[in-house]
């Protein structure tokens, strides 16, 4: 199969979907790898490094898709890539349909085979290609909500950690999945009180058997959330419902409720977020104020640590290239029920129901195209 890597042009995105290693890899089971180039440079690689392993270096974005049969990529496309993709091309990438129509009705009208990320689903609910960006986020949303409490940010101008003789700063964190588990982890790591909401009370208890002592366990719904924002100093929006739209756990009359400088970092904002007043920032302009309080709303925050997040998305993501561009999707989905989850829009049809729900679209059972 003919791979394409495009370099990734949304506003900041600095990662690449396919490692020099990873290239070796899909050319030495015989696949052709199309490298845009300098893809990799964000995260470190040359071009000279793919051509060592095998890929071919396209000089642009339109070579690339025009010669490629599967698409890898980071990000969903934006709209400059939506009149590339065509047809026959499979897609493999995030693509968070249910938080963007124009997008959705795009990978509509092109009748591509879109494969998303996030919806690749284990069967024990787990999503094996979310995790390592979650991960990523999740440990991010503590170290960027730490530098915007200080006051030359506009925060309250607390010390998550505090000193001997002062208190730490209160940590909320909404949702007890990788995300939320990772970000309390970093927030205790530095010393801070945290807060560890959750729906599910077997993934309370567990959370509570492995947190340290400085993280309190609650179970999750509004009278508690609007009880705790008002002595918290920083508030994580970590909750997913995979492929859907998030549900809104903060409105903007709670905001009143918070101490002016209280900073909101919204996780889930690639599904739509889990605050009313969410609106997708970028690293060039991440934050802005509503009612006294900072919002940090970055949509790609993984894209920040390049390095870190290309090698945890190519280690998670490369099984499942390797498969598809060895079998075809439609053999390689029939055997896998993980992959085949991952389906969200085939010739022109929505599969995914969280998809077809988030926009009142016609819904298709996947099988139709598998069977």
């Amino acid at each position: 199969m003919i791979i394409g890597v495009p370099k990734e042009i949304k506003d900041n995105e600095n990662r690449v979907a396919l490692t020099p290693a990873g290239a070796l890899e899909l050319t030495k089971r015989k696949h052709t790898v199309l490298v845009q180039s300098t893809a990799g440079e964000g995260s470190g690689y040359t071009d000279e490094e793919y051509r060592n392993f095998g890929a071919t270096i396209l000089p642009t974005l339109e070579e690339v898709y025009n010669q490629s049969e599967m698409i890898i990529k980071v990000k969903e496309p934006i709209e400059r890539e939506y009149k590339l993709i065509r047809r026959d091309h499979l897609v493999f990438t995030y693509f968070h349909f249910a938080s963007y129509e124009p997008l959705t009705k795009a990978m509509i009208d092109s009748k591509a085979t879109c494969l998303a990320y996030e919806t690749v689903e284990l069967t024990d609910r787990s999503l094996p290609l979310l995790v390592p960006m979650s991960e990523v986020a999740g440990r991010m949303a503590i170290q960027e909500g730490a530098k915007y409490l200080e006051k030359p940010s506009k925060g309250r101008g607390v010390l998550l950690g505090g000193v001997p003789g002062v208190a730490p700063g209160r940590v909320l964190v909404i949702g007890g999945g990788v995300v939320g588990t990772q970000a309390a982890k970093m927030a205790a790591g530095l010393g801070a009180q945290v807060s560890l909401l959750d729906l599910s009370l077997d993934r309370l208890r567990y959370l509570a058997d492995v947190m340290p002592a400085n993280v309190t366990t609650l179970y999750s719904n509004e009278y508690t959330i609007r009880q705790l924002i008002k002595n918290h100093d920083l508030i994580i929006g970590a909750v997913l419902i995979p492929g859907a739209k998030a549900p809104k756990l903060i409105s903007r009359d709670m905001l009143k409720d918070m101490k002016p400088g209280t900073v909101m970092v919204d996780v889930a904002v690639d599904q739509g977020g889990c605050f009313e007043t969410t609106k997708p920032t970028t690293h060039a302009d991440p934050v802005y104020i509503i009612d006294n309080v900072l919002h940090y709303c970055v949509a790609n925050m993984p894209g920040a640590v390049p390095y870190t997040s290309t090698i945890a998305l190519t280690n998670a993501t490369l099984p499942y290239a390797i498969k598809l561009a060895g079998m075809g999707w439609k053999a390689a989905c029939n055997g896998d029920e993980a992959l085949k989850k991952g389906l969200n829009i085939i010739d022109g049809q929505v599969v995914y129901k969280g998809v077809a729900d988030a926009f009142n679209l016609p819904y298709v059972d996947v099988e139709a195209y598998l069977s």
